[in-house]
């Protein structure tokens, strides 16, 4: 996540590691094909809020570090 700008989109390919947080990100809809937008990043960049599936969840950096991304060749920034 740490090269999407606010306001650009991303398929997510994967979520890495093992543990519970990596079953909590798939459990919250962080699953392979699913488009990701990111919204708004914390003034000191941490967390950060994110658009999936219709709703905004915030996650800590070491978090979003986990979920490998694809971003959008038309990557264009959305308001």
């Amino acid at each position: 996540m740490d090269g999407l700008e606010v306001g650009q989109r991303a398929r997510v390919r994967a979520v890495d590691g093992r543990g519970s947080m990596t079953v909590r990100l798939l459990e919250m809809g962080f699953v392979p094909g699913v488009e990701v937008a990111l919204i708004k990043r914390a003034p000191l960049g941490d967390p950060l809020e994110l658009r999936l599936r219709g709703y905004h969840v915030s996650l800590r950096k070491a978090e979003a570090r986990l979920i490998s991304i694809e971003a959008f060749a038309d990557n264009e920034v959305q308001p």
